[in-house]
């Protein structure tokens, strides 16, 4: 892979089936890869303007598309499948290089964005179908909103945008994306494949910029229909304040948080070593949903602790081009400079830094390279750390008395996206402790990182804002549109009392007698 240092050729805008260079440049994004900060991808150039174009021909094009029959909605997508498949090898590094995920990490991304769309074109052509009740001569019809705003995430930069846009233009929407200002390469390169997939002009748009200058003035253009964000619960509540005086508008919020486990006693403790780790540190601890608390009975504290030090020290930490690599950089200074405070604040409350997380430059290349975190906290002083997201790769342990307050515990948390569960085998008390846990996600001796498609489900907390993502956004982009039918003539003998339609039939009504009023003076004395 030689040619992966060459610089991208930066396209502009995707926007009216072209891509176009901005008039008046409002500023630019500088590409690096943050495994090897001498590789510059190069400086992508935006304009707010682009928003107001890309919007207003989505409006355009959303009038024939959502005309556009099930069927043929679907062969669009299913082509947009195939050239992904045909050009995985580009997208994997392509990843790699903007991320610093490792290889196979980013191979991984694009696997599941492949299962991702089989998975949402067999729900979609269910749900999306038709719904005849015979019985009253009426149906239900899945109605497109209309433009769908989406800003996509690092973390995710092929899975969120790939099959977000798919699932938009299945249920009949046209669609403006936002790439993240981290991996404006493979947001050209999604725009690129769907612009093989032979979609009327408007149906695809595409718009690079920082989320400050091109993300606001795309969530607030009035002519938008739908938004999906998919970021950290402050960027979530600042587009909450911008969006506050459109009440109406559908608003999907996918803020993350991270997940918790819960380890209790007797159970394989080696297993729940491994997929508390490799949940906590997959991605650098950049996912949505890594592991970022562990709560621990105290029966097993020790030898848990003692086994998640030993194997954590073995994770191999290098550039995500070299092999067995399991951990890559951090996205930019700025994250690492945030792992490296919150590192400070937990250690400055008296918790106890069980492995210190720090940069690490002793390597072939220069990035943003950091080594995990892990902190024992004293939860029981007041300072629990249970309110914010830890950055990064940090974990968090917790030890507990019993299974009962390892449940209250978690159940105090304001991110509650998804719960990693190790019970004894064969625990009589699991189907009530499962039923106590306020979680969105539950896994049982899995990561909290592992994929729940084809399920459905729901962040709790601040995780979301109650709506499903996945497989449940093709019900957020589109509105159930009741319809009922006449089909028998006219009949005057069917006509509501009172309405006098046939003249020739119509009564005198008899007035009705109006009783004496009643002295309720007695009923009102105090007892």
């Amino acid at each position: 892979m030689d040619d992966i240092r060459d610089r991208l050729v930066r396209k502009g805008d995707y926007v009216y089936g072209s891509f176009v260079r901005p008039e008046a440049v409002d500023g630019y994004i500088n590409g690096v890869n943050p495994g090897d900060r001498s590789d510059v991808l190069g400086r992508f150039c935006f304009s707010e303007a682009s928003v107001d174009d890309a919007v207003e021909h989505a409006r355009v094009a959303a009038r024939l598309w959502r005309r556009v029959g099930l069927n043929d909605r679907a062969g669009a997508v299913r082509r947009f499948r195939g050239a992904i498949g045909r050009h995985r090898e580009r997208l994997v590094a392509l990843i790699t290089r903007e991320t610093g995920k490792p290889l196979w990490q980013a191979r991984r991304e694009v696997i599941e964005t492949l299962k991702t769309l089989d998975h949402v074109l067999d729900a979609g052509l269910t749900s999306l179908a038709p719904n005849v009740v015979e019985s009253v001569a009426g149906r239900n019809d899945a109605i497109p909103r209309g433009v769908v705003a989406l800003l996509c995430p690092f973390n995710y930069p092929a899975l969120i945008p790939a099959t977000h846009s798919a699932t938009a233009v299945l249920a009949g929407n046209t669609v403006v994306y936002k790439p993240s200002k981290f991996a404006p390469g493979v947001g050209q390169l999604i725009a690129e494949l769907w612009d093989q997939c032979k979609l009327p002009r408007g149906v695809i748009n595409m718009v690079q910029g920082s989320g400050s200058g091109v993300g606001k003035r795309l969530i607030t253009h009035g002519a938008i229909d739908a938004l999906v964000v998919a970021g950290g619960f402050n960027t979530a509540m600042d587009v909450r304040r911008q969006v506050f005086e459109r009440p109406e508008l559908p608003v999907l919020y996918l803020s993350g948080g991270k997940g918790i486990a819960l380890v209790f006693e007797g159970c394989e403790l080696d297993r729940a070593v491994y997929e508390v780790m490799t949940g906590a540190f997959l991605s650098t601890g950049q996912r949505h949903d890594n592991t970022a608390r562990a709560i621990v009975h105290e029966s097993v504290f020790d030898e848990f602790v003692d086994k998640l030090l030993t194997q954590t020290r073995r994770l191999r930490l290098g550039y995500g081009f070299d092999g067995d690599v399991f951990m890559g950089p951090l996205i930019s200074e700025n994250s690492r400079s945030r792992f490296r405070r919150y590192g400070r604040a937990v250690s400055g409350k008296g918790h106890e830094v069980l492995l210190e997380g720090a940069s690490r430059t002793k390597l072939s290349r220069r990035g943003f390279y950091v080594t995990p975190a892990i902190y024992n906290v004293d939860w029981r002083s007041g300072s629990g750390f249970l309110n914010e997201e830890p950055p990064g790769p940090t974990l968090l342990l917790y030890k507990v008395s019993s299974p009962d307050e390892a449940v209250a515990l978690h159940n105090q948390a304001r991110y509650r996206l998804a719960c990693s569960l190790f019970p004894k085998p064969g625990d009589k008390e699991l189907p009530d402790i499962v039923d106590r846990l306020r979680t969105g996600s539950l896994y049982l001796n899995r990561a909290t990182t592992h994929s729940m498609l084809p399920l459905e489900a729901v962040g709790l907390g601040r995780s979301s804002n109650g709506w499903p993502g996945g497989l449940g956004l093709l019900r957020v982009l589109t509105y159930p549109r009741a319809q009922v039918a006449e089909t028998k003539a006219f009949d005057v003998q069917h006509t509501l009392p009172g309405t006098c339609w046939d003249e020739e039939r119509t009564v005198d009504v008899a007035p009705v007698e109006v009783e004496a009023e009643m002295d309720v003076s007695a009923m009102l004395e105090p007892i």
